[in-house]
């Protein structure tokens, strides 16, 4: 088993940042792809970006490129979301997932941590 923790969110004025973390434990090893997502209220989960284990660079949805970095720490087994310019927007309940599998479905998730961005 795989489990994720994430961690970092909070109340943030509009032009802000902050800086989400993403722990794995467990069957770390076996992780390939890792991502973030979020949700924000009354809407579905949509894609935020994510990140391969050989080290390419990630991708990221239209609505943050340019504002959002992903990286990771592979010896730590962690992933961070750098988020610069925040908007008001970008309030909501965001989420780490991870794959063994290059494409497709991510399989593991964490519980969450939320970002509220004040306009």
């Amino acid at each position: 088993q795989v489990q994720l923790v994430e961690s970092g969110g909070g109340l943030v004025q509009a032009g802000g940042s902050l800086r989400l973390s993403c722990e794995a434990s467990g069957r770390t090893l076996a992780l390939y792809r890792r991502g973030w997502f979020r949700q924000a209220p009354g809407k579905e989960r949509e894609f935020v970006g994510e990140i391969g284990w050989s080290g390419g660079p990630p991708s990221y949805a239209d609505s943050v490129n340019g504002r959002f970095t992903i990286s990771r720490d592979f010896a730590k087994n962690m992933v961070y979301l750098q988020m610069n310019k925040l908007k008001a927007d970008d309030t909501g309940d965001y989420y780490c997932a991870a794959s063994p599998s290059g494409i497709g479905a991510y399989e593991y998730w964490g519980q969450g941590t939320r970002v509220t961005v004040s306009s």
